[in-house]
């Protein structure tokens, strides 16, 4: 920055710029892998509180710097500059001070804003009873308590101005001032009828039934539906009038049917999208297309991935080098063939990524392109972009450059058969069939252990998410849970899938253009206290979490304090738990579930648009645009996609949740009446969650109990004051299964009594 001009004018010209495997139940859609970085990171906002006086140096510095940038805001590093700080610590400690006492507003993507005065603020309806709501603040926060009286009508969904804000003990409440907007929310449900009449209980976060008008249109008892909520005489959400039925609510595959519908996710691709897939289907590589790309037709390219997956978009090379290793990552030139503004890129960026249930997968691009034109087929002449990289002995990376390619994929890698070869227990078959890239199969994993061994020495956090494999009958009812398990070839392409990763985001910062990040913060104060807590209520030592700023490496020592324990799964979790959520976003502040100051999603285009919108940028850097270019063409672009890409990632983990739900209840449905042995994976005022070596996870009310009365310490336990009985988290407990409701995915369990 040239001396005396200031951060703000920067920031008003716009100057600033700043898995392979998608994972499932339990970690809203994060991908974790090893170790942690010690940036400062801020979670959400109290919004709702007045400001109060700035009472430091450093603190009143960073006001007059904040009203020296007028409202837009500005990076916190920046900050740090504009106001003439150079303690970092004595900054980030004035800038929490701040914060707690209102007077800034840190988002997640470290921007600070002064709080204005007034203390309207703007937030969603998020949660809706029959005598109240709850709305979050579109700056992030506490959700705030919203009386019935105060609504003026609002309902879920809908966007609103709250006023009149106040703190209480159980937290923030207000009222609404003035509805903003109130979007088009498909809304779903479950069909009761009996002597009364008809109603609906809606799914999602409305917590009360709604009557029904005008008529069951042919849905009966236990029916999903479509439903339209309608207000009565007096003004109030009561009613709903019944606009489609999708079937009985006792079906799993009904359920997920309403569920794709309740969130939105589309799933026919418009006439104008199929037919520009039906002409990209009929393109073939020319010899103009390998005179103008790097030719590695004759090297040992190999894919891995499931028996059963069609859309291969990654490919391998690995040889050792005389000072390391060379790595080359060869993905889809998914951008190749799906132009910019295009119907299916317009299409695809509605949808953002693809959408994986137990009984389909609704991709983000049309099967000709997915299954076909794009899926690195062995055997086939496919265009790709690769990224080639070279690292040391100790794993480091010391030169990495993007090119378009094309190759020739010599085998058609599958997990199970790679397992078999790693582990020495191949047939000759199999070791036939791998012969063609077998030096660079053995290379690779020899680099993915040196990667392991990099990625512990700066901390493996390596979380493990429950993930189950849902077993269906011909009729798409689930007829077993399997937990699904990862075997060393699913590890060592994870490492190789990172290593690109890594290298996509380095390109970008060196040259210095528009980005799309995979970001994840450092996880806030009070939820690293709120874990600390329990885990000494639960007897697990962890001292490293009292230290202050506790490290990623330090989260890695609890995860392997309770490794092969029973404990295990219980701690993963709720370390996970802890975490915040990774996302997208155009400002690169670093990954701290995998300890790296720089990281992106480059290796999956065929499946997630902020891979392909990367893709994009980096062709045309490859290609020679210059930087200015690429800034003017880019920028609103990169803001735009990764904001989009975060919202549709999280409607999709969050349709693939709840599907997963209905899917177990259906299962357990089948074994009412059985005994199991679970742990007690969480403690509620009525009762407790007991989850099974299956995944299933059911609820246990204190009223099961017989003869016992049962004290709650508020966190990890109740205690039978008559027998002395203890219900820990952690603990083992036998359990009965005793009712499974698909409709909701909810499931209960009795105690097993001794």
């Amino acid at each position: 920055m040239a001396p005396g001009k200031s951060v703000c004018m920067e920031r008003r010209k716009g100057n600033f710029s700043g898995n392979r495997n998608g994972t499932r139940r339990g970690n809203g859609g994060q991908s974790y892998g090893r170790g942690g970085f010690g940036r400062r990171t801020f979670g959400p906002t109290d919004a709702y509180e007045l400001p109060s006086s700035a009472s430091t140096l450093e603190e009143k510095v960073i006001v007059a710097a904040l009203k020296r940038c007028g409202g837009d805001g500005v990076p916190s590093r920046s900050l740090m500059r504009e106001a003439g700080i150079h303690d970092k610590d004595a900054f980030y400690d004035a800038l929490h001070s701040l914060k707690d006492k209102g007077e800034i507003q840190v988002d997640k993507d470290h921007w600070v804003k002064l709080v204005p005065r007034g203390g309207d603020i703007e937030a969603e309806i998020v949660s809706l009873s029959e005598r109240f709501g709850f709305a979050r603040p579109k700056l992030g926060g506490e959700d705030i308590f919203v009386p019935g009286s105060a609504l003026k009508g609002a309902f879920l969904g809908d966007v609103v101005i709250l006023t009149d804000l106040q703190k209480r003990d159980k937290g923030p409440s207000g009222r609404v001032k003035r509805i903003v907007s109130r979007p088009e929310q498909p809304m779903t449900g479950t069909v009761h009828v009996d002597e009364n009449g008809a109603r609906v209980t809606p799914d999602g976060a409305l917590r009360y039934d709604l009557t029904v008008v005008n008529g069951l249109n042919g849905a009966k008892e236990g029916d999903k539906v479509l439903i339209e909520p309608k207000t009565d005489l007096r003004g109030d959400w009561t009613q709903a009038e019944i606009r489609s039925v999708f079937g009985t609510g006792e079906r799993a595959r009904i359920c997920a049917d309403a569920i794709i519908v309740r969130c939105g996710i589309p799933t026919e691709f418009p006439p104008e999208v199929m037919a520009e897939a039906e002409e990209i289907a009929k393109m073939t590589v020319t010899q103009e297309d390998i005179d103008s790309r790097l030719d590695l037709r004759d090297e040992p390219i190999f894919t891995i991935d499931s028996a059963d997956a069609k859309d291969l978009d990654d490919a391998i090379s690995v040889r050792k080098t005389e000072n390391g290793y060379h790595l080359g990552v060869h993905i889809a030139d998914v951008s190749h063939y799906v132009k910019a503004k295009s119907a299916i890129d317009n299409e695809a960026f509605s949808r953002g990524t693809s959408v994986y249930f137990a009984d389909r997968v609704i991709p983000m691009l049309p099967e000709a392109l997915s299954n076909g034109v794009c899926s690195l087929n062995a055997g086939t002449e496919k265009l790709t972009f690769s990224a080639l990289m070279e690292f040391d002995t100790e794993g480091t990376m010391v030169d990495y450059q993007f090119r378009k390619t094309v190759i020739n994929s010599k085998v058609r890698g599958v997990y199970s058969e790679v397992n078999e070869i790693l582990a020495g227990t191949a047939s000759q078959e199999l070791l036939a069939k791998y012969a063609p890239v077998m030096d660079s199969l053995m290379a690779a994993k020899e680099l993915a252990g040196v990667f392991e061994r990099a990625a512990e020495a700066r901390g493996n956090m390596d979380l493990s998410s429950d993930e189950t494999k849902f077993v269906l009958d011909e009729n798409g009812v689930c007829i077993d849970l399997l937990p699904r398990t990862t075997g060393e070839s699913e590890q060592l392409i994870e490492q190789m899938m990172i290593a690109a990763n890594i290298a996509s985001a380095k390109a970008a910062l060196k040259a210095e253009i528009p980005f799309l990040y995979r970001v994840h913060e450092r996880p806030q104060p009070d939820r690293v206290e709120e874990l600390a807590e329990l885990l000494e209520r639960l007897g697990i030592p962890c001292r490293e979490l009292r230290k202050g700023k506790p490290t990623t490496k330090d989260f890695a020592s609890i995860l392997d304090r309770v490794k092969d324990t029973p404990r295990a799964s219980l701690v993963n979790q709720r370390v996970l738990r802890t975490m915040e959520k990774a996302h997208y976003s155009d400002r690169e502040i670093g990954h701290f579930g995998l300890a790296l100051g720089e990281y992106s999603h480059f290796t999956s285009p065929i499946r997630r648009y902020p891979d392909t919108s990367i893709h994009r940028i980096l062709s045309d850097l490859v290609a020679g645009v210059d930087t200015s270019t690429l800034k003017r063409r880019y920028g609103e672009f990169a803001t735009l996609s990764a904001s989009q890409s975060s919202k549709n990632e999280v409607r999709a983990v969050n349709g693939e949740r709840s599907a997963e739900d209905c899917y177990m209840a259906e299962y357990m449905k089948a074994h009412l009446g059985e005994h199991h042995t679970g742990i007690i994976s969480g403690v509620t005022p009525k009762g407790i969650f007991v989850k099974l070596d299956n995944n299933a996870e059911g609820f246990v009310s204190l009223n099961d109990f017989e003869n016992c009365e049962f004290e709650y310490d508020g966190e990890v336990s109740h205690r039978d004051l008559r027998s002395g009985r203890v219900l820990m988290m952690g603990e083992e407990i036998g359990i009965i299964v005793a009712a499974a409701d698909v409709a909701t995915g909810r499931i209960d369990f009795m105690p097993q009594e001794p």
